[in-house]
């Protein structure tokens, strides 16, 4: 950390906020930003960005959590469509 306060080429976090991502929990720290520094949600957002962005480990954290998330969307609307299927199965069988 030089005497800017700068980390890296990046502004240092809030302690509060840097343990908020190592949590894996990134809205927490974008509303710690905010509300330490007093600034508005997408200078907090980039902060938190920034910050992440210069650290391999959160960046890692948080590209599996986004894949684990999208895996998670895809099962559950297999599952929508599936039941939508045996619904309409049954219910045209109804009919006849």
């Amino acid at each position: 950390m030089n005497d800017s306060g700068t980390q890296t080429g990046t502004q240092q976090l809030p302690s509060a906020a840097i343990a908020a991502l190592q949590k894996g929990s990134k809205i927490e720290a974008i509303k710690i930003v905010r509300q330490e520094r007093g600034i508005g949600l997408k200078e907090a957002k980039d902060a938190v960005d920034l910050y992440v962005q210069g650290d391999p480990l959160l960046q890692g954290k948080f590209a599996a959590a986004q894949a684990g998330s999208k895996r998670s969307c895809l099962l559950w609307l297999t599952i929508l469509v599936a039941l939508a299927l045996i619904g309409y199965y049954l219910f045209s069988k109804g009919l006849r």
